[in-house]
């Protein structure tokens, strides 16, 4: 095997590629190398935005460009999103106001929520909240202005941030295209990410972020916040397995919702 650092490097990727994931000691018996020089190789590679970094290795780098349909977004998870929604639902307390943008996450959280009887205060640009909130008493439903887009079921703008920056929560349940300790939170819509993030931006309390498994490791083209912002990720078995093995922030908490809770 070839001891050049962009030989080394380039099989590195194509094992990684293939198998998903990696070891610095597998590497370094199969490369007859140091463990220090396969990290330098890894730290390059993620540098480079080529792979994730985990605990004693690497992980392979997804990444989403072209936002899917909703309908293919619902079908996803949906046992896993139920359960998630459930999870944080349980985190809401009466008299909260809570930011939750769009996607099929959150909707979860929505629909849990509805089944209760908090009096609680969502504002939101999920656009299908109003079909899980129609017969609830209890849910004070604001909706932020914009334009409509059915890719998403949402609606996102400038003219969003007019509501938005008009109200202070103390909760934001945040739904994402992907979630990377290096790339932190992303979406492949620019106007999504704006939105979302000036949710955080007016939130004075946790930031507690819902992703299923396919959205971890995953990075798309626009930056909504890094990890070092979110308070609590809220994901599933898998989601939460995948997670053990990356190099997150310290202060960021991680629940695993069950399929039988």
């Amino acid at each position: 095997m070839s001891t050049i650092p962009a030989g080394r490097q380039q099989h590195i990727l194509l094992r990684i590629r293939r198998e998903g994931t990696v070891t610095v000691s597998d590497l370094a018996l199969e490369l007859e190398v140091s463990e220090l020089t396969i990290r330098r190789d890894l730290d390059q590679l993620a540098s480079r935005g080529l792979v994730e970094r985990t605990h004693g290795g690497a992980t392979e780098r997804r990444t989403l460009a072209v936002e899917p349909d909703y309908p293919q977004k619902a079908q996803e998870y949906p046992t896993e999103k139920a359960a998630i929604g459930s999870r944080v639902a349980s985190m809401i307390e009466e008299g909260d106001t809570v930011y939750i943008n769009s996607g099929s996450s959150t909707l979860a959280v929505i629909q849990a929520l509805a089944t209760e009887d908090k009096a609680i205060t969502i504002v939101t640009n999920n656009a299908d909240a109003f079909w899980a909130c129609k017969e609830s008493e209890n849910i004070r439903l604001i909706f932020c202005g914009g334009v409509y887009r059915q890719r998403s079921h949402s609606v996102s703008g400038s003219l969003s941030a007019l509501v938005i920056n008009q109200i202070n929560a103390n909760k934001a349940v945040i739904g994402v295209d992907g979630f990377s300790p290096s790339a932190g939170l992303t979406t492949p819509i620019l106007e999504e990410a704006e939105t979302t993030r000036a949710m955080i931006e007016q939130t004075v309390g946790a930031v507690i972020v819902v992703a299923a498994a396919n959205k971890i490791g995953v990075v798309s083209n626009y930056r909504t916040i890094g990890l070092e912002e979110v308070d609590v990720l809220v994901t599933d078995q898998e989601g939460g397995d995948i997670v053990s093995q990356m190099e997150i922030p310290a202060g960021l908490s991680i629940l695993v919702a069950t399929t039988t809770q």
